[in-house]
């Protein structure tokens, strides 16, 4: 391995010339407390900058083991120490000057949700911490400002990494806080597996945000309060109780008038599959990790499902058991992201009215006369919802505003008044048996019991099997790879670019595996989600380096990618 004297000597050699004798300097070098490992080197200074990766073993940082001896702990402590990192970059960024990106320092901006990131790793084993930034190697022009580096390595990024990661300069009080919230929040979820709860808000959570772009709560807004009858209590390990509304297993629907708490709550429920920060209002909601918040999605391109639950007989005999379109309407295609959902293994389905078909949510009774079954291919959601449940075991949490014929298919009903909620459902039950019920004749549509087995078989796509992949990421709403785009505009629960970006190494990596796993969609995904868990990013990645601007995507969003990229090729 080569010493940190090494790299000055290379510093003196490349001074002033071309930029791309930068390329000289890659390569491992030891220092005092560190290794140091410059990965990927920019081709000029308005290029991507480069990447470094910096291994700190735990002799030096001398984190004691409580702090990554659980799964759940070493991931809040990973995004604490990143989070501290990501002030001293903005401090010190820039501070050598030049052309492009000269002088850059950077890692991963975290958001309010806790995910495991390539940019801060803690070894379960021993505790060795590993970061990974990007630095814009100075330049002036096009011509290398090799001392401007050297400060960068030698002088700043020392003290940065110094600060951040040794033991006896974190603040211990802030520390056992991250892993007192931790500990709870591990709790309570397997809590909520044991008691058959979906889903849990805690009394004084804040749900609102600061405005629609923001994640930041909302100043002065009003703290949830359960309802009595929904009301539960968990013992905490940490000595404490806390009180919350718990919904059942079943389903569950919310009611109220506009602008009164009811998508506000509903998204609260989609960002609960992920723990997240103090402070941020929502650290004590909490959703079944595998809850999909589904949508009509007009135009989207659909590969071979089976969308028969809810559609059947159409008018050009198209099969609906094998159902493909390169151009859904809104109805077919909320019924593929339902059965893609449960191909995904979602035990939970988050739908609001506002964003749905009308046709697929609801036929009123009136329009049930004037269309008759036998001239309508559309089975609506309200008569599968109980099926999915009692059959399927797939839960159904509904924001609903236009419709009643709901009330009677559900196992709780909250209304939301002016951010309050409010537990009505026996009020509604009583309510609803006033009114004479409309019994339509039975058919086939009124039950559907069948076994659902998943037995896509996908064939690879050459295009992803070559060796340069690159991969590009717009905000959240697009995923490129080469040449090819994937729109995910309507993946509410995606939180991150950097759980899009891993998203897209997951797929070219199961593209390039598809004959080793019999080309079964479900198994290729399962498979490789397995491989992320346990070995991380390195696995996907196949000896390559690991970019420094990964995230921990849910297995629910690596099926949604692979769904909507239009070339994916079904065979029967």
């Amino acid at each position: 391995m080569n010493l940190d004297k090494d790299l000055k000597e290379k510093f003196q050699k490349i001074d002033h010339r071309g930029y791309l004798a930068y390329k000289e300097i890659k390569g491992t070098y030891q220092f005092k407390n560190y290794i140091f490992v410059i990965e990927h080197v920019q081709g000029d200074p308005f290029a991507s900058p480069s990447q470094v990766k910096i291994i700190v073993n735990n002799k030096n940082t001398k984190i004691p083991n409580k702090y990554f001896d659980r799964n759940h702990r070493r991931i809040a402590v990973q995004d604490y120490l990143l989070r501290k990192l990501e002030i001293l970059t903005l401090k010190n960024s820039f501070k050598i000057k030049g052309s492009g990106k000269s002088g850059l320092i950077s890692v991963s901006h975290c958001g309010p949700e806790i995910l495991e990131r390539s940019a801060c790793q803690i070894c379960s084993k021993n505790g060795d911490v590993m970061i990974r930034m990007e630095i814009g190697f100075p330049a002036n022009g096009r011509t290398i400002n090799a001392k401007g580096l050297e400060i960068i390595v030698f002088e700043i990024l020392p003290e940065m990494i110094n600060t951040t990661v040794a033991y006896k300069n974190i603040n211990k009080e802030e520390l056992d806080n991250v892993i007192q919230l931790a500990d709870n929040q591990f709790f309570i979820r397997n809590y909520l597996k044991k008691e058959e709860l979906v889903a849990f808000i805690a009394d004084g959570s804040v749900l609102p945000r600061e405005s629609g772009i923001s994640s930041k709560p909302l100043k002065n807004a009003v703290k949830f309060k359960t309802p009595e009858s929904m009301k539960i209590k968990i013992g905490l390990p940490d000595g404490s109780t806390i009180c919350g509304m718990g919904i059942k297993r079943g389903v569950t629907l919310v009611v109220g008038g506009g602008y009164h708490g009811k998508s506000t709550l509903l998204e609260s429920f989609e960002k609960g599959v992920y723990d997240h920060i103090a402070g941020d209002g929502r650290e004590y909601v909490f959703t079944d990790i595998t809850a999909v918040k589904v949508r009509s999605e007009d135009g989207r391109g659909i590969a071979g499902i089976d969308i028969s639950m809810f559609i059947n007989n159409l008018p050009n005999k198209k099969d609906t058991i094998f159902f493909e379109t390169e151009n859904a309407s809104g109805s077919t295609s909320q019924a593929a992201n339902i059965i893609e959902a449960i191909e995904a293994d979602c035990k939970v389905l988050l739908i609001d009215e506002d964003t749905s078909a009308t046709n697929f949510m609801i036929r009123d009774k009136l329009m049930q006369l004037v269309v008759t079954e036998d001239k309508e291919p559309i089975t609506p959601y309200i008569d599968r919802i109980r099926d999915l449940y009692e059959i399927y075991g797939i839960s159904s949490i509904l924001v609903v505003g236009s419709s009643g014929e709901y009330f009677d298919k559900a196992d709780s009903i909250i209304q939301m008044d002016e951010y309050r909620a409010y537990d009505i459902t026996e009020n509604v039950k009583e309510l609803s048996t006033k009114y004479k019920k409309f019994e339509k004749e039975k058919s086939d549509k009124t039950s559907f019991i069948k076994e659902m087995i998943f037995n896509r078989t996908i064939l690879p796509y050459k295009e992803w099997c070559k060796e340069q992949i690159k991969i590009k990421v717009n905000n959240i709403d697009c995923l490129r790879i080469n040449k090819d785009d994937i729109d995910t505009r309507y993946l509410e629960q995606l939180v991150d670019k950097e759980q899009l970006r891993a998203i897209g190494y997951i797929i070219v990596y199961i593209n390039k595996h598809i004959f080793e796993n019999k080309n079964n969609l479900q198994n290729l995904i399962n498979k490789a989600y397995k491989e992320l868990e346990v070995n991380g990013f390195d696995r996907i990645l196949e000896d390559k380096f690991i970019p420094c601007n990964l995230a921990m995507p849910r297995k629910q969003e690596i099926f949604m990618c692979m769904n909507r990229f239009r070339n994916i090729r079904v065979i029967k």
